[in-house]
């Protein structure tokens, strides 16, 4: 992780949080598989549409590595709710269905500035029960996703919970959970570690207003999470959100939920997307579609 920390030094691409919003999301597009796994082949990748709330069409993508897969994982990019979408996450999602044999389908959710909290939220809960009701019943129903899309999916559950929705898992990948920056780990890796404290608050200042900021659909960790559907996290030891995470794992277990955690040891924020150069992506991408496989129907 060292060196591949010092290649990303020495290639000298401006930080994201120092560019205008468009460049920023052209940067992060052409970087976001650089050093993932190549696209892996399926039986079916479609895109179709998902209509929000407020009824505009949100871009979908379905991934399946059979015909006829039916358990289904909602997933949910990361990117700080301002960058990323379809194409940044493409492999990665192509990984999760072939790896578990559940059907992946990412959700191109509106991005801030230009749609601001809660909008991110409203349009994952929109493709959550979309989904759920075109699933025959008794099909498992998933959500998952990675930083910002992670925090994301931990809310769906939350929802899900309150809707009467039943989830068979919720997939948190490196997500962020706290209203405040006052952890160690925030401090530690700060500077340095990819994910710098500076391109965190880039990213919540186009989000949400700081007097939002501990509003649980923001701030999982402000949320009451008694009866939440099982949780699956997969976390990075040289990440900023880390203690925040781990945190919110223990909180899940204090309310009797089960969870299953992957604490992928001297690696950074959006490891998971490194498997060109780090063996660990591999291990958590396994983490994963074992914890769905086993939310298979028998």
């Amino acid at each position: 992780m060292a060196a591949l920390l010092e290649r990303i030094r020495r290639a000298g691409r401006p930080p994201l949080h120092t560019l205008p919003v468009a460049q920023a999301r052209a940067a992060y597009a052409a970087g976001a598989e650089v050093l993932d796994l190549a696209r892996a082949p399926l039986a079916e990748v479609r895109d179709f549409e998902i209509a929000a709330a407020d009824g505009a069409p949100l871009r979908a993508r379905r991934y399946a590595a059979r015909p006829g897969a039916t358990s289904t994982l909602l997933y949910l990019h990361g990117g700080g709710f301002v960058v990323g979408g379809l194409e940044t996450h493409d492999s990665l999602c192509r990984q999760l269905a072939l790896r578990s044999d559940w059907a992946v389908v990412a959700l191109d959710y509106r991005l801030a500035p230009e749609h601001r909290f809660p909008t991110a939220v409203s349009d994952a809960w929109s493709a959550m029960a979309a989904l759920a009701t075109g699933l025959a019943p008794g099909t498992p129903l998933a959500v998952g996703g990675d930083s910002a899309g992670g925090t994301l999916a931990a809310v769906c559950a939350l929802h899900a919970r309150d809707i009467g929705l039943p989830l068979a898992l919720q997939l948190l990948i490196t997500p962020g959970t706290a209203a405040r920056a006052e952890t160690a780990s925030r401090r530690l890796y700060s500077r340095g570690f990819l994910l710098e404290e500076a391109a965190i608050d880039w990213f919540f200042d186009h989000y949400i207003e700081p007097a939002r900021r501990q509003d649980w659909r923001f701030a999982p960790l402000e949320a009451d999470v008694d009866g939440v559907a099982p949780a699956g996290l997969i976390l990075a030891e040289c990440d900023p959100l880390v203690d925040e995470a781990l945190a919110y794992a223990d909180r899940l277990r204090l309310a009797g939920v089960e969870v299953e955690l992957e604490l992928a040891r001297g690696v950074t924020h959006d490891f998971i997307k490194m498997g060109r150069a780090l063996e660990e992506s591999a291990v958590a991408l396994d983490f994963a579609a074992a914890a769905l496989r086993r939310r298979s129907p028998r």
